[in-house]
């Protein structure tokens, strides 16, 4: 049973039914996000159910947007390992570095959280026809939640999306456009066909459900760490859904009285696409276009998230930062992570543990404290451009 009362605009408040397929605010087009009965589930369900519960997102079941557990897609995603890196912590100076696997979910990476939950929503609405803009793993998640829900599925990504990535997309038979650009390119070209033909435009944070997905993450750590939230959180951020999301399922474990403080966000970007670091360091609530952005972490190569007052906002509510990274910090993170901890990371990933070295340097953690770092992807994704950076020897 679910306890979702509906979802509210993150900008004016507004209210929007539950029972109806939502998208952004129907009054200031703002980002919705869920709302539940708190008072009731905290009430009602007690946190050590869930250890008795198959070990997937899913078993969050009453604190997620579906009222009927039938009308759920699974491939088995969420509570991914949560792995303590001794080695690469005495490197660094920190007793209690963690990392949260996200690329051990069925598609590889943390993006089969939003879309299992957004097409689970979605069936259970009547909505039969989706479309997205993605870097690419989000695409790759869409289009094996999509058709295994039997959805009509349409994806629009850059043209230079890495070639696995590419593959497991098209492998699975969807409409899947290669565009010139970036993803704000290819977000045009996803709202024309929206427009056009009437496919539902489930693109991050523009849809209510996505956010819910990703907030596992926050709940998993926290039931891997016995009940006790980390003190910082690093976690590599283009779009944003993951941070918005995460900073609201620790809020709601807050107050529910399952855990008794908040742990501080600090989004990684690249110095090639840094529109939220920008925006921090000059205090704004809104980010610039960031012209040019090139990084080798697409997945993290967003010139303006459409949800950027809100990602600000968890940052600066947690006490948190934001820090950008040279793209050979990534590239020497990504080696240094698989030799010292045999984690293949993601380059996203591996650009949010150049960016927690870089929050050691600055003096902005505590040795002692407990950092949760997110590999977002499977390495194994990106094995042209581990090729091309260490080439092979005789």
């Amino acid at each position: 049973m679910s306890y979702l009362i509906g979802y509210r605009c993150t900008r004016c408040g507004l209210l929007h039914d539950p029972v109806v397929p939502q998208r952004t605010c129907r009054s200031c087009g703002g980002p919705l996000l869920a709302v539940y009965d708190i008072e009731a589930v905290r009430n009602r369900v007690v946190r050590d159910v869930f250890r008795r519960r198959g070990c997937t997102m899913w078993r969050y079941l009453e604190l997620l947007p579906v009222s009927d557990e039938r009308y759920v897609v699974s491939l088995g995603e969420g509570y991914t390992p949560l792995l303590r890196a001794r080695r690469l912590g005495e490197s660094l100076g920190l007793r209690n570095l963690l990392v949260k696997d996200e690329g051990r979910n069925p598609t590889g990476s943390f993006k089969d959280r939003p879309i299992s939950v957004t097409v689970s929503a979605l069936r259970e609405l009547g909505v039969r026809s989706v479309a997205m803009p993605t870097s690419g793993n989000a695409g790759a998640s869409l289009a094996a939640y999509g058709v295994l829900a039997g959805l009509e599925v349409h994806v629009a990504m850059p043209k230079d999306t890495p070639r696995p990535i590419y593959a497991e997309v098209s492998v699975r038979g969807v409409d899947v456009v290669l565009v010139e650009g970036l993803i704000s390119d290819a977000g045009r070209v996803v709202a024309d066909w929206a427009s056009r033909y009437g496919w539902f435009d489930v693109s991050t944070m523009r849809v209510p459900y996505r956010a819910e997905g990703t907030k596992t993450m926050a709940y998993e750590v926290v039931e891997q760490l016995g009940w006790r939230a980390p003190d910082v959180v690093v976690f590599p951020t283009g779009g944003g859904e993951g941070v918005v999301g995460m900073w609201k399922g620790f809020r709601e474990l807050l107050e529910l009285g399952w855990v008794d403080r908040l742990p501080r966000m600090v989004v990684a970007q690249s110095e090639g696409c840094k529109p939220l670091v920008e925006a921090f360091r000059r205090g704004a609530d809104r980010v610039e276009p960031y012209g040019g952005c090139s990084t080798v972490a697409v997945g993290i190569r967003v010139p303006k998230p459409f949800a950027d007052t809100e990602i600000l906002r968890a940052v600066r509510e947690s006490g948190g930062t934001a820090v950008a990274v040279g793209e050979n910090e990534i590239l020497t993170s990504m080696r240094e992570v698989a030799s010292r901890e045999g984690i293949f990371a993601c380059p996203e990933g591996a650009a949010a543990f150049a960016a927690t070295r870089r929050l050691v340097e600055e003096g902005l953690v505590d040795r002692d404290e407990t950092v949760v770092v997110f590999n977002t992807g499977s390495g194994l994704k990106y094995v042209d451009l581990v090729l091309q950076s260490n080439p092979a020897r005789r």
